[in-house]
C-alpha cells in the first residue's frame, strides 16, 4: 500500500540442469505514495537494481522454494539493495545491520579495479604504437 510498484518481470527460463526450477529477472520501480516505516509519503521514485529470481516446484507443481539475488548492485537508486532492504534505504530508513547497508566496494577491490584499468591502458597504447 505504501508504494505503487511496477514489477517488470522478464526472461523466464527453465533451468537446463534442474528441470523443476524456473529462473527470471525483474527491473522493479516503485513510487512512495503512502507512509512507510514511519516515513511520510514523498512521491520519490525508487529504482531497484536488477534482480534474478528462481522458483522451485515439487512433483505436484507447487512452489517449494523461492529465492532472489541482486544481479548488478551498481544500478538503481537504492544503494544496490534489492527486496525489502531497497525500500527501507530508498525512503531514508537505516536498518543498522551490514546486509541492509548500501553496496560499497572494498578498498582492495577498488585498487584492483584501478590497477586493471591502468594495465589495459598500457596494453592499448602498445597496440597503437605497433
Amino acid at each position: 500500500d505504501s508504494f505503487d510498484i511496477t514489477m517488470n518481470l522478464f526472461g523466464f527460463n527453465v533451468d537446463p540442469m534442474q528441470s523443476n526450477r524456473v529462473w527470471f529477472f525483474q527491473r522493479q520501480t516503485a513510487k512512495h505514495v503512502k507512509d512507510f516505516a514511519g516515513v511520510e509519503a514523498s512521491g520519490k521514485e525508487l529504482v531497484l537494481p536488477p534482480q534474478v529470481f528462481h522458483l522451485d516446484f515439487n512433483e505436484d507443481g507447487k512452489v517449494k522454494e523461492f529465492g532472489f539475488y541482486t544481479a548488478d548492485r551498481r544500478q538503481g537508486n537504492t544503494g544496490g539493495l534489492g527486496g525489502a532492504f531497497g525500500y527501507f534505504y530508498g525512503v531514508g530508513r537505516n536498518l543498522g545491520f551490514p546486509e541492509a547497508m548500501p553496496y560499497k566496494p572494498s578498498f582492495r577491490f577498488r585498487m584492483l579495479q584501478k590497477v586493471g584499468g591502468l594495465i589495459r591502458r598500457i596494453q592499448n597504447r602498445k597496440k597503437k604504437e605497433q
